[in-house]
């Protein structure tokens, strides 16, 4: 066989392959879709129920802020960017969610920190000392400003983005963090990670706020890849303020999945900027590193927690397989091949997406299933909770639906030639 036919051959095992998976992921996207819009919907409060079993049966009424802002974007996102999406009854439960979260998201207003819970009709239950769910009520405005046009939803979100960077860069006072003297100065992942992710939903086709958040997203940037260490052996999930390697349990931390959603985020980053060496940086150190020690070579999936040296981490729950590392596995890997073109990274992500379609999809009742075993069993039945609401599954499944049709309008075959047709010998010839 000729080594262009084998070339042939294998772009058109890829493009069979792509082509497979756009169709199982789309038809999964409706599924996951339908089962949050029939289950989730407070029509007398606003807002949504997340609380719900395999069945879709809500067993508790509180509301988390940061899943209510994520199923507010979630919807929003999908309104604005998948056709068959852009229905009414999306919208309207998109806008409902919205204005629940600017009557009761913010414990005392005009101040912006939210509250973590609430009850059904939004009176405050719990505040956590972090970002998160004031980031996720961010994401929630930019996005209902973009498919509404209403001015107010962007002007809350872009005042809680200036408030988000005071309390990451200069005063953090306002989260109500004591500093305690024997606490280390450490930085999770999470909070760069998280502002890197608002200045890519705020700059998108805003170049007003793309070049003021440009600084910002180069900080956030610089101070993730900090978290390579080891002499580029190992991505640990906290580091000191300056940099360098905490000691004990804390420093020795690790989490496969968060550092391949962190990859694909530096791989947005660096396709925006044109960065083709900090590309293969993240590809290899975000999305390679962290398969290779995080795959569970017993069971498959990706174990939940790990510690540095191997030694048994403390958590519990540290061998289990959840939906959101695989969820984020499948977006990065994809990605990653969309940009490098390598067929490792396909095959990458289809290991990855053939073990979360067998293991966490439920076929009966729709959705996924949140928390397996290390076997791969069935540990909790539930839908959704205080953590597991309407965004990594849909979330995955969107972009990744996004990814495939792009990659199969641009690696579409070429037909195969025609061999020429025979001519037909004239009469009386010999």
């Amino acid at each position: 066989m000729s080594g262009g036919l084998r070339v042939r051959q294998d772009m058109e095992k890829e493009w069979e392959t792509l082509k497979a998976w756009k169709e199982r992921v789309g038809q999964e996207l409706d599924r996951v879709m339908a089962f949050w819009m029939e289950h989730s919907h407070d029509q007398e409060h606003g807002g949504f129920f997340t609380c719900l079993g395999r069945d879709g049966q809500v067993y508790d009424d509180l509301k988390y802020v940061w899943l209510q802002g994520r199923q507010v974007w979630m919807y929003c996102r999908l309104y604005r960017k998948v056709e068959r999406f852009r229905r009414p009854e999306l919208l309207d439960s998109a806008r409902a969610g919205g204005d629940f979260l600017l009557r009761h998201a913010r414990v005392t207003p005009p101040g912006k920190k939210c509250a973590f819970v609430l009850t059904r009709d939004g009176r405050p239950v719990k505040v956590q000392r972090t970002i998160f769910s004031e980031c996720f009520y961010t994401m929630a405005m930019n996005e209902l400003w973009r498919v509404t046009g209403d001015a107010r939803y962007q002007s809350e979100a872009v005042e809680m983005m200036e408030q988000l960077v005071r309390w990451v860069r200069e005063d953090p006072s306002g989260l109500g963090q004591p500093r305690l003297s024997g606490a280390p100065g450490s930085e999770p992942m999470a909070v760069p990670m998280m502002l890197l992710c608002l200045v890519e939903q705020l700059g998108e086709a805003d170049a007003d706020l793309a070049a003021r958040y440009a600084e910002l997203g180069d900080w956030c940037a610089s101070r993730i890849l900090q978290h390579v260490q080891r002499d580029g052996q190992a991505v640990l999930e906290n580091v000191a303020e300056d940099g360098r390697e905490l000691a004990g349990c804390l420093g020795r931390h690790q989490n496969p999945g968060h550092t391949l959603e962190a990859g694909w985020f530096l791989l947005h980053h660096a396709i925006r900027k044109g960065d083709l060496e900090l590309r293969a940086h993240v590809i290899d150190k975000f999305l390679l590193l962290p398969f290779r020690s995080g795959w569970d070579p017993d069971h498959g999936g990706l174990f939940y927690f790990q510690d540095v040296d191997g030694l048994c981490p403390t958590q519990l729950e540290w061998a289990m397989k959840l939906w959101w590392p695989h969820s984020e596995a499948m977006i990065a890997f994809l990605m990653g091949y969309s940009e490098s073109g390598d067929p490792a990274l396909l095959r990458l992500f289809c290991q990855v997406a053939e073990y979360t379609f067998r293991q966490f999809r439920d076929p009966e009742y729709g959705e996924w299933f949140g928390y397996l075993n290390r076997e791969g069993k069935v540990a909790l039945t539930i839908k959704g909770g205080p953590f597991k609401g309407c965004f990594h599954v849909p979330r995955c499944l969107a972009m990744c639906e996004e990814m495939l049709d792009a990659l199969l309008s641009r690696l579409a075959p070429v037909p195969r030639p025609q061999a020429p047709a025979a001519v037909p010998a004239r009469p009386g010839a010999e």
